[in-house]
């Protein structure tokens, strides 16, 4: 890992009646509008849900680094998040995320020990810690009855 501070920049464009592009230097443009509740087209990604995926991308990268610091093999992670946005004084903000999973593991794996380090991935996801809203973590540990091959990831 890089040392500290890290710099991340992104930028958006649009005209007056489409849809927003956002980008990034070397990423592929992703198409935004609002999302249906404010009015929006729907079908397209919105900043709130991608804030929601951000989330849910954060806390299996960050799951994914301390399995492998614990040596600790899994098969697969599903991770859905539900962010809840109310009005709060003059604004609306999100005041909740909730943060489903199921985890995948091979035969013979610790269940508890799977449950320990989903539980530190909520905590050290660095994209929650940024936010405000509550946050709940489910936890679904479940043992692959295939005979796949089991990866580190």
């Amino acid at each position: 890992m890089k040392p500290y501070p890290h710099h991340y920049t992104a930028s958006a464009s649009a005209r007056a009646a489409d849809n927003v592009m956002i980008g990034a230097a070397g990423l592929r443009p992703i198409e935004t509008a609002a999302p249906p509740e404010f009015g929006g087209p729907g079908g397209t990604w919105s900043p709130e849900t991608l804030l929601c995926a951000a989330i849910a991308d954060c806390f299996i990268l960050t799951f994914r680094a301390i399995a492998r610091a614990a040596h600790f093999y899994w098969l697969s992670l599903d991770c859905r998040v539900e962010g809840v946005l109310e009005p709060r004084r003059d604004t609306a903000q999100f005041t909740r995320f909730a943060t489903a999973t199921r985890l995948t593991i091979p035969p013979g794996a610790d269940p508890a020990k799977a449950r320990l380090l989903l539980s530190r991935a909520e905590r050290g996801c660095l994209i929650s810690n940024s936010l405000r809203g509550e946050r709940t973590l489910s936890a679904d540990v479940v043992t692959s009855v295939e005979s796949a091959s089991v990866a580190e990831s």
